[in-house]
């Protein structure tokens, strides 16, 4: 794409016109160059959600074609300014690129047993607990995704069994009496089919509170970063987790 003289003294908004008016090609593609920095900054603002399976190349690339779509469909007297509304579609498109790659993975459950199968046989053989390495190098698998898989271990436990709400709304930890690990209910509620169920629960979420949850759980982002990433305020990102807790909540009660 280059540009030509006469388009670089034109402003952002003057090309937008001049593209909407006369429809030349030379003008998209200025237009392209001058709003792909707001590619770059999307992709390293979201890049924790999408590294364990895209690389920032292609979300600049799917960037570039959002934001040749975006001018074509850009409406001044009806939408933002052009920055606020090729933002909020840069974002879409990555959650969208997310959710397509499946943050729960249908292998989930077999992966976590394989998992702890691997971790047992390697704390007995090396008279010590495995570091994370060590038993991904066993399993054959790459260190990143085996460490998605131990959040999202993670995040099936906080949500079975230490995740419950006050009459706020406010979420809490649960705090375990017993010290007989076998003899404490929630051991029992993680056995047969409590991931299954709550992996149902999960999907049966809107599509914001399931993000929520997985940007929390599996992603570990903050709420602040949560609101960042999806263009929302901090409280309101709040008010959509405390709904999706009560929905899996009332979900499970059904199971147990």
């Amino acid at each position: 794409m280059v540009q030509t003289d006469y388009l670089q003294e034109k402003t952002n908004e003057e090309l937008l016109d001049m593209y909407q008016k006369e429809g030349k090609l030379e003008v998209k593609q200025a237009l392209v160059l001058r709003y792909l920095y707001i590619v770059k900054a999307i992709a390293l603002q979201m890049q924790n959600i999408y590294s364990g399976a895209l690389q920032m190349e292609d979300i600049i690339n799917e960037g570039v074609i959002a934001i040749m779509k975006g001018i074509d469909r850009y409406d001044p007297e009806r939408d933002n300014k052009f920055e606020t509304f090729i933002s909020r579609r840069i974002r879409g498109m990555i959650i969208d690129l997310v959710r397509k790659n499946d943050w729960m993975p249908r292998d989930f459950r077999k992966q976590v047993k394989a998992m702890e199968e691997v971790q047992t046989s390697l704390s007995r053989s090396l008279g010590r607990q495995p570091s994370d390495e060590e038993v991904a190098q066993t399993m054959g698998m790459e260190i990143k995704k085996y460490r998605k898989f131990q959040r999202m271990s993670t995040m099936m436990n906080v949500l079975s069994l230490d995740m419950i709400t006050d009459d706020e709304g406010e979420h809490q930890s649960l705090q375990l009496s017993s010290g007989d690990i076998d003899s404490q209910p929630e051991k029992a509620f993680l056995r047969g089919e409590s991931h299954q169920i709550l992996a149902e629960a999960v999907n049966s979420l809107k599509e914001k509170e399931k993000l929520v949850v997985s940007l929390y759980y599996v992603e570990e982002l903050n709420m602040g970063q949560i609101a960042q990433v999806m263009g929302l305020s901090e409280p309101r990102i709040s008010q959509i987790h405390s709904s999706a807790i009560r929905k899996l909540k009332a979900y499970m009660s059904t199971y147990t």
